[in-house]
């Protein structure tokens, strides 16, 4: 006795024309295709950077009443800042301290970098974990670490005092401005060398051959090939470094003193201390839209300087 499938035909070729049109939507779409191989990226993307932004400009309309919020739209907290030259004060001098601080450590950062580039020409990689081992260090350590340094007995005052070029100790290198733009000078580091070091690596060298052979010295070349042509990574070494230490509180809190607090602390201060989540709120998202303004007009004279220079 033979059994019959109660099976239906069309009911299994479903699946199999429904995969075979995905299939073939996806083969022709070619953005399509992208954004399906960007979709884990843009899953994290939403969740852990789109949906808290929307939320902290949700919470800067709202009001402080009593010990809760008043959800009731409203510019009340904006209209504090531009009121008030506290936050103005505050947020000049963390631009003020986080742009001295980037400059420096480009500065620094620039020549080791070249010389790994252009000088080292085995074990390359052993060089960059050499020079970036120091930063493997817990963030707070190395903060802790530089308050001994610049402390009243620390390694700085004492020897300078043993040696008799001072008589007391140096107060602003300690709970002042200079230490904290010391601090986040060495704590950012290793976050300029590396594209520094990428930017430099991928320079044509038969460029600078050509340059020596046209009469050009070492300066000339530097400032008219090598310097122009590392530009990327000098932008790209700014902005992973201003854009953070623009709004860092720990290092302030713990080495800037009443005269070196930034906005961070303030922000830190709303959401923890005072609990006034909505001007906290506030101050965050004038803080991103200033810096995504200086970001912009950085972007903007650096390619108009690019453009004379070629």
């Amino acid at each position: 006795m033979t059994q019959t499938s109660s099976i239906d035909p069309k009911v299994t070729s479903r699946p199999t024309r429904t995969s075979g049109r995905i299939a073939r939507l996806l083969y022709r779409n070619e953005g399509l295709r992208g954004y399906l191989l960007m979709s884990p990226t843009l899953i994290i993307l939403t969740v852990g950077v789109i949906i808290p932004f929307l939320i902290l400009l949700v919470i800067s309309f709202w009001t402080r009443a009593g010990v809760g919020f008043d959800t009731t739209p409203s510019l009340a907290n904006y209209a504090r800042v531009v009121n008030e030259p506290m936050f103005g004060i505050l947020l000049g001098r963390s631009f003020w301290m986080s742009g001295i601080a980037t400059v420096a450590t480009i500065a620094i950062c620039y020549p080791m970098a070249y010389f790994v580039a252009f000088h080292v020409h085995r074990n390359k990689m052993f060089w960059l974990i050499l020079i970036t081992l120091p930063f493997w260090i817990s963030y707070l350590l190395r903060v802790f670490a530089w308050r001994v340094i610049l402390g009243y007995e620390g390694v700085i005052n004492s020897s300078l005092v043993w040696l008799g070029w001072i008589k007391a100790p140096l107060e602003f290198l300690l709970y002042s401005p200079t230490a904290v733009i010391i601090t986040l000078t060495h704590a950012w580091a290793a976050f300029a060398i590396l594209p520094l070091y990428v930017s430099l690596e991928k320079i044509d060298k038969s460029l600078l051959v050509a340059a020596t052979d046209l009469g050009d010295g070492p300066v000339a070349r530097f400032f008219r090939i090598t310097l122009p042509l590392s530009m990327p990574g000098v932008i790209a070494a700014s902005f992973l470094i201003f854009i953070p230490t623009t709004g860092d509180y720990i290092t302030p809190a713990l080495l800037g003193g009443p005269d070196g607090m930034m906005i961070g602390n303030l922000i830190q201060a709303q959401f923890g201390s005072i609990n006034n989540w909505p001007m906290g709120a506030t101050l965050s998202i004038i803080l991103m839209l200033w810096i995504a303004a200086v970001a912009l007009a950085f972007l903007y004279l650096t390619r108009l300087a690019q453009a004379r220079i070629a």
